[in-house]
C-alpha cells in the first residue's frame, strides 16, 4: 500500500519512528523546546507527526487523522519493499512487517507505546469518529463530539489522568500505529501495530473489579503512571486500570470476567523488563503480582520453596539464606523483580554457570488460564515422569498463555566460601583461553565467569564514579567461587591464579573474600546497563552465540558503524555464551538504527544464535523471532496460543507475531 493508509473514520492513526530499542518516536519536530511533564534529565523527546505548540500542547492540523485531507506535516511516501528471494530477504519481510506509510502529521498521541524519553505535549489529544478534535482540555472526544461527565480528562501540561475519570467514548476508537523499523533498497519498511477488537472498559467493568477487589483496583493517575510505562522508558500505555489481586482464587474471578466481557490484561511483576513485555500497548488492564508475596512453604531438608508469583527475588534470597540456602538465580534487579516474573520470562542472570536456567531448577507452577481456570501443576517433586511436562509451555511464555500464581523451586545449599576475583586481559583470545583453564582447575566451584570491556569499565567510572580496582586492560573478567571449604576452595583459586599470571593471560587482577568488597566489585559488573543509559540513546541487544564468536559481533558493529556510533560495547556472561551488545549515540538517529537492524539479527542468524538469550521478545523483538526459530516452530507456539487463549487477551503484542488467518481456526 502506498500514500495514506486506508483508515476508517474511527480510527485514528500514528507514524511513530522505533526508537533503540524499540521505543517509539513519533515523527515531525518540536517549536518551543520540550513540551512534556515528564522528567527533564531524560533526553530525546518524542515529538508528534505535527507541529508542537510548546508546553500547551499540540496543534490538531485541522482534520483528524482517518478523515479526508491533510492532518498536519506532510505523509511520507513509501517504496515497495523488494522481492523476498532469499532466506535473509525472506526472514526481513517476515520481521518488519508489509511496507507503506502513515500520516506524519497526526497531531494526534494515541494510547500505544509512547517515547522512552517523555512526550513532546502531554495532553494525548484524540479524534472522534465525526473527526473532532479536542483542544486545549486533552478530553476524549465521541461520535457526538463530547463524553458524558466523569470520562477521562488528560491534563495538557502533565498528561496526569484527572481522578476518579474513567473513559468511556460512546463509540468504540480503533488506534492504528504504524512502525517503521528500517529503510532498505526498496524503500522504508514497517510494522503496522494496531488496537486489536477487545472491549473498551465500562463503568459496570470497573464497579465489578472494586467489589472484586475493595481498595485494589485503581485508577489513580500517579499510581497507574509508572505502570505503564517500562523500565528503559521505552514503551508506553495508557491503561486506566490497575488490579491488584491477593490469592489465586482472585486472579481466576478477574480473568474470568475479562475473558467473557473480551477486556484485555496485561500481566506485570516488578516491571523490570527490557523488552516492553510487561507494560500494555494500548488499554489493557494491568493485572499486578505485587500483593502476591507471600511464602507458601519451605522443606529444611530438600531446599524446596514454595511462594506465590509476587514475592522479590531479594526477598528470597534472604529468607531462604536464614535457613541455610540460596535461590539458584541472581540478577541485577533482584531487588525488585517478582520471581512470578522471572520465571514468566526463563530469566538467566549470573549463577547460571553453576545451577542452570530455570527450566532444571522450578519443580512446580500454578497457573490461571485465560479462561479464568486454575491449572495447578504445583508440586514440589524432583522427578514425575507422568504425561507432558505442562510447566515448561508457561515458563519463559511471557505471560502470554497463562498467569503465574505460584512457584515450586529447588534452591541450593548457601556456600559457605565465596570468593570473587577481577582480572584484566589484554585481549579477548586471552579471555576465552582464561575460560577454559578456569573450568579445568575451578572445577565445582565454579559459580560465575563474566567479562565486559574497557569501555564498559570507562562509562561505569564516568557515569557512576565507580572505582575500578584493575586499569589499563582493553578485557576484564570477573570469576566467583563458591564451595563449602574456605581452605580448599582458596588453594583451589590461587593455583588458577597462579597459572594464568605466569602464563601472561592475565595481567593485573584483585581478589574478594569480605562481603562488602565483594558487593563493590559485583556492581561494576552489575550497573553497566544504569551507565550506558547516561551516555545518551541506548540500543540494546541480548544476544546467544557461540562462546568462541561473542566478541567478534561487537567488533564488526564497531566496524560498521564507525563514528555514527557514540560507544559499541560488549559485557555478558561468558561462561554460558550470553553477549549484551550495547550502542550509544548522542540522540535517535534513524539512519543508525537502520546500520544496526536487521544486521545484527541476520549476523547472529548466521553463527547460528539467538536474538534473546535472556531478556524474551516481548513487544520490541516479537516480528523478529523467525532469525532464531523456523517458520514451522512459530506457526505451532502460535497454534498453542490459540488453544489456551482463544481470543487473545493474554498480553496481547507480545512475545510472537499475529498468526495467519488461516492458523486461526
Amino acid at each position: 500500500m502506498r500514500g495514506r493508509p486506508a483508515l476508517g473514520p474511527s480510527s485514528p492513526a500514528c507514524w511513530w519512528e522505533l526508537h533503540p530499542g524499540g521505543s517509539a518516536v513519533p515523527r515531525g519536530r518540536a517549536e518551543g523546546g520540550q513540551a512534556s511533564g515528564r522528567t527533564p534529565e531524560l533526553s530525546g523527546s518524542a515529538v508528534p507527526g505535527g507541529r508542537a505548540l510548546g508546553p500547551g500542547g499540540f496543534r490538531a492540523g485541522g482534520r483528524a487523522p482517518g478523515t479526508s485531507g491533510r492532518a498536519g506535516a506532510r505523509t511520507q511516501r513509501l517504496g515497495r519493499p523488494e522481492r523476498a528471494n532469499t532466506r535473509t530477504q525472506r526472514l526481513r519481510r517476515a520481521a518488519l512487517g508489509r511496507a507503506g506509510p502513515g500520516p506524519s502529521g497526526a497531531g494526534s498521541v494515541p494510547p500505544g507505546a509512547l517515547s522512552p524519553r517523555g512526550c513532546a505535549g502531554a495532553p494525548c489529544v484524540w479524534a472522534s469518529r465525526s473527526g473532532a478534535v479536542a483542544s486545549k482540555g486533552g478530553t476524549v472526544a465521541s461520535g457526538a463530539g463530547a463524553v458524558a461527565s466523569k470520562a477521562l480528562a488528560v491534563a495538557s501540561g502533565t498528561g496526569a489522568v484527572a481522578s476518579k475519570a474513567l473513559a468511556v467514548a460512546s463509540r468504540r476508537l480503533a488506534p492504528r500505529c504504524w512502525w517503521p523499523r528500517c529503510p532498505g533498497p526498496g524503500g522504508r519498511r514497517g510494522l503496522r501495530v494496531q488496537r486489536l477488537p477487545f472491549a473498551p472498559l465500562s463503568p459496570g467493568d470497573l464497579a465489578f473489579f472494586e467489589r472484586a477487589l475493595p481498595g485494589r483496583a485503581s485508577t489513580d493517575p500517579a499510581e497507574l503512571e509508572p505502570r505503564n510505562v517500562d523500565w528503559l522508558r521505552s514503551v508506553r500505555g495508557s491503561s486506566q486500570l490497575l488490579l491488584k489481586p491477593q490469592t489465586t482464587a482472585e486472579v481466576s474471578q478477574v480473568l474470568r470476567y475479562c475473558y467473557e466481557k473480551n477486556l484485555a490484561v496485561t500481566p506485570q511483576g516488578g516491571n523490570t523488563g527490557l523488552v516492553g513485555g510487561s507494560v500494555p500497548i494500548f488499554d489493557e488492564i494491568i493485572l499486578s503480582t505485587a500483593l502476591m508475596n507471600r511464602i507458601i512453604s519451605f522443606d529444611k531438608v530438600s531446599g524446596i520453596l514454595v511462594c506465590q508469583a509476587g514475592c522479590i527475588l531479594e526477598k528470597l534470597n534472604e529468607y531462604v539464606e536464614e535457613q541455610g540456602f540460596t535461590m539458584p538465580l541472581d540478577l541485577g534487579a533482584k531487588g525488585s523483580c517478582h520471581i512470578g516474573g522471572n520465571v514468566a520470562t526463563n530469566a538467566g542472570g549470573l549463577r547460571l554457570l553453576r545451577y542452570g536456567s530455570l527450566r532444571g531448577t522450578v519443580l512446580g507452577l500454578e497457573v490461571v488460564l485465560a479462561d479464568g481456570s486454575v491449572l495447578d501443576c504445583l508440586t514440589s517433586l524432583r522427578k514425575d515422569n507422568t504425561g507432558y511436562d505442562l510447566k515448561q509451555l508457561f515458563i519463559g511464555s511471557e505471560g502470554t498463555l497463562g498467569v503465574i500464581t505460584a512457584v515450586s523451586i529447588l534452591c541450593p545449599q548457601k556456600p559457605k566460601a565465596v570468593n570473587l576475583a577481577f582480572l584484566g586481559c589484554q585481549s579477548f583470545p586471552k579471555v576465552l583461553e582464561t575460560f577454559r583453564t578456569c573450568r579445568a582447575m575451578l572445577g565445582e566451584i565454579l559459580s560465575a565467569f563474566e567479562f565486559m570491556d574497557e569501555k564498559c569499565m570507562e562509562l561505569v567510572e564516568k557515569h557512576l564514579k565507580l572505582s575500578n580496582p584493575v586499569t589499563g586492560s582493553p578485557f576484564y573478567v570477573l570469576i566467583e567461587t563458591s564451595g563449602s571449604n574456605s581452605t580448599h576452595d582458596e588453594e583451589k583459586l590461587n593455583g588458577f591464579l597462579e597459572q594464568v599470571m605466569t602464563s601472561g593471560l592475565v595481567t593485573d587482577g584483585t581478589v574478594a573474600t569480605d562481603d562488602k568488597k565483594i558487593k563493590a566489585l559485583w556492581s561494576l559488573r552489575e550497573r553497566i546497563t544504569e551507565a550506558l543509559t547516561h551516555d545518551g540513546c541506548v540500543y540494546k541487544y541480548d544476544i546467544s552465540l557461540p562462546v568462541g564468536k561473542l566478541y567478534d559481533l561487537v567488533m564488526d558493529m564497531r566496524a560498521r558503524l564507525g563514528q555514527s556510533a557514540k560507544n559499541v560495547v560488549g559485557y555478558g556472561h561468558l561462561g554460558d555464551g550470553n553477549l549484551h551488545l550495547n550502542i550509544t549515540s548522542e540522540s535517535y538517529s534513524h539512519s543508525l538504527l537502520a546500520a544496526i537492524e536487521p544486521f545484527v539479527y541476520e549476523w547472529t542468524a548466521r553463527c547460528h544464535g539467538s536474538i534473546s538469550a535472556e531478556h524474551g521478545l516481548g513487544f520490541k523483538k516479537k516480528q523478529f523471532i523467525e532469525y532464531s526459530k523456523p517458520r514451522e516452530a512459530v506457526r505451532l507456539m502460535q497454534r498453542f496460543k490459540a488453544m489456551l487463549d482463544p481470543k487473545g487477551i493474554l498480553n496481547p503484542y507480545k512475545t510472537l507475531p499475529p498468526a495467519p488467518k488461516s492458523d486461526t481456526h
